[in-house]
């Protein structure tokens, strides 16, 4: 195995370290330290040098393994072999993201995405058929909803799921080839049993999507007559995985494959379900189904930290120029490096508070403590917009952190070629990043339309009024959106508000979320107004709506980071982590810096003080990016042989 020539080790355990981890922890640490603690023992770390069907081999073995363990079925009912705890299953598979990504998938589409369609889309019959051997990985199946001709629009899905009422059967059937299912997880070699999303036919009528059981192989591995299966082969990265298509040719299933939760049919053919509106029963089933997108919000959260733990090590310890005469400096000391990376580590900190609060929300959902129809819409759009902004930030920041690594980042050993390649997909899969924002902004307009109405400028003042003094601390800052409202909501420029102060960073954050979303609802409102087909208008504004979601989720993440910061005690960790916010907020000003001096809130001498701030910050927080980094809890074998500890590196 290739070792690099600037061996990255990590600093001695400072005081503060576990304490820190603790807190990022938060309250699943058994569940987190379950998986830690499989992931460190002998075997269980990445091999980049394995080849694709080896690698598929050990990634089944792994996940037979972690089961085994208790580290995959915390989330399903106790008497089924589970925990009976969603939370802990979201934290559990958020640490798993730490080792193999493969494994983490294969684990995502076993327990999160064919257990998640039984547990969620099935009732009490399904859950004795199925889930206990789900759980034990017995059973391996399948999440096939996506086709070659539909991905994100999953309503217009072309598989057909049709009632025979003289056999009591559902006949499934792929009618062209853009209706086979394409990049299905455990479907080209390991998957005995698929949950298959097709259009719903009983008694000559189209009732939508909804999801039925399929048997695709039998115990032995041989595929069932009817069913075609092709390997998806060799990908970008996650070679692990069996990604495969399938073709059903009128496969025959009992009438109770029907994962029937919100919908069922009799041996007539009768359709009923409970929710009466179409629309509204298929938002609500694929509702269901939104853990699997705050999993994967989470998974590129802690695989962007393994890039950074490797990045902050080899910057403490790799040496380059220095004064004349005098020693060379560790590369840590360079602000531009301190650019590089200190920003982005500001937003893993933020991403994991938005995180923990976001999966409080779905463990709260699904406890039943609050499942109400105005939850889960909050849910739905903070999970769309976080999925979207965790996995574009970890493309980004690992490669940063590759190139901040130089040619030791370039070895296959040093992990970032199998992070890069392996996180590339989270981006678009659990939905296109563009679609997911888009979504977010629709839900956001939507709520924005119920307090607006027709958007007269009295109910604009109340709504902006409303927010202020929900979200800004000062009334100085309320007065400010009044004086901004009396002259058609243009702002004043913030010349006294102090940049340091979390007041000033989470109002000129809002603010800008604010003005974008009103913006791009007025424009909308325009173009209809004008008479311009609604769908054109839509395609008009797609790209305000990106920024709508963007913004909203700009802002969310310094709301989330900053209340989280308020539960520390410890004075020395939470001015470290206080720092640490405002390095976040006025990072985004700062990339903004443009669209706020456009918009009148900052004159040019408050952008260039911006600048300042972040350098200052930089420098203020150098001293501590071992410690940000280490308290993530990434264990060792994560690193690969390349990266054991040869001698610790001084405390910082």
């Amino acid at each position: 195995m290739a070792v690099t020539p600037h061996p990255v080790v990590p600093i001695a355990d400072p005081q503060g370290r576990e304490r820190l981890q603790r807190w990022l922890d938060g309250p699943h640490v058994e569940a987190r330290d379950l998986v830690r603690e499989w992931l460190s023992e002998p075997g269980h770390a990445p091999r980049p040098d394995l080849e694709m069907e080896e690698h598929r081999t050990q990634v089944l073995a792994w996940a037979k393994e972690l089961a085994a363990a208790g580290g995959t079925g915390l989330g399903f009912p106790a008497e089924y072999g589970g925990g009976g705890d969603v939370g802990a299953s979201v934290a559990a598979f958020e640490t798993l993201a730490m080792g193999d990504l493969s494994l983490l998938v294969k684990c995502g589409v076993q327990f999160g995405l064919w257990g998640g369609a039984v547990l969620h889309l099935g009732t009490e019959r399904h859950h004795r058929a199925y889930l206990a051997d789900t759980v034990t990985m017995k059973l391996p199946g399948c999440f096939a909803m996506t086709e070659t001709g539909h991905g994100s629009n999953v309503q217009q899905l072309e598989t057909t799921a049709v009632y025979d009422p003289d056999t009591d059967e559902w006949v499934i059937t792929t009618p062209t080839d853009s209706a086979r299912k394409e990049w299905i997880g455990n479907a080209a070699r390991d998957g005995q049993v698929a949950a298959v999303f097709a259009q719903l036919e009983t008694q000559g009528e189209g009732h939508g999507v909804h999801a039925f059981v399929v048997p695709i192989r039998d115990t032995e591995g041989n595929v069932l007559p009817g069913v075609r299966i092709e390997d998806c082969g060799q990908k970008l990265g996650l070679d692990g995985v069996d990604n495969g298509l399938i073709w059903f040719d009128a496969v025959r299933v009992p009438r109770d494959a029907l994962l029937d939760r919100y919908a069922k049919v009799d041996d007539r053919g009768v359709y009923s379900s409970p929710i009466e509106n179409p629309n509204k029963r298929f938002f609500t089933m694929v509702g269901t189904l939104i853990q699997g997108r705050v999993s994967v919000c989470g998974a590129a959260i802690n695989a962007t930290k393994v890039a950074q733990v490797i990045a902050v090590r080899h910057a403490e310890t790799r040496r380059q120029f220095g004064p004349p005469g005098r020693e060379e400096v560790v590369l840590m000391e360079y602000r531009t490096h301190q650019r590089r990376l200190l920003p982005g580590i500001a937003k893993s900190y933020a991403l994991h508070a938005a995180q923990e609060g976001m999966v409080a929300e779905l463990d709260a959902i699904f406890s039943g403590e609050d499942a109400s129809e105005r939850h889960r819409r909050e849910l739905e759009t903070k999970a769309a917009g976080m999925k979207a902004i965790a996995t574009e930030h970890a493309t980004r920041v690992i490669q940063e952190c590759r190139e901040a690594c130089g040619g030791a980042g370039y070895l296959r050993a040093n992990r970032f070629a199998a992070l890069k390649s392996d996180t590339d997909v989270f981006t678009t899969f659990e939905g296109d990043n563009t679609v997911l924002l888009q979504l977010a902004a629709k839900n956001l307009l939507t709520d924005y339309k119920i307090h607006f109405g027709d958007l007269d400028p009295l109910g604009l003042a109340g709504f902006f009024v409303g927010q202020a003094w929900e979200t800004v601390a000062e009334k100085s800052a309320v007065r400010e959106i009044l004086g901004r409202l009396a002259d058609d909501l243009l702002p004043g420029r913030d010349e006294e508000g102090d940049l340091l102060d979390r007041g000033t960073q989470l109002d000129l954050l809002r603010w800008r979320a604010d003005h974008i979303m009103s913006g791009a609802a007025r424009r909308m409102k325009g173009g209809m107004d004008n008479g311009t087909d609604p769908f054109e208008v839509l395609v008009d504004c797609q790209d305000h709506l990106v920024m709508v979601g963007r913004s909203h989720v700009d802002h969310l993440l310094a709301k989330a980071f900053s209340d989280r910061i308020e539960t520390i005690e410890d004075p020395a960790l939470r001015g470290v982590l206080d720092k640490l916010c405002s390095l976040y907020a006025l990072s985004v000003i700062e990339a903004e810096r443009g669209w706020y001096q456009e918009h009148g809130r900052l004159s040019s001498t408050r952008s260039k003080a911006t600048i300042k701030a972040v350098n200052t910050l930089c420098g203020e927080l150098r001293p501590h990016a071992a410690l940000l980094t280490e308290a993530y809890g990434v264990p060792e074998t994560a690193f690969g042989d390349a990266h054991r500890v040869t001698q610790p590196a001084d405390a910082a």
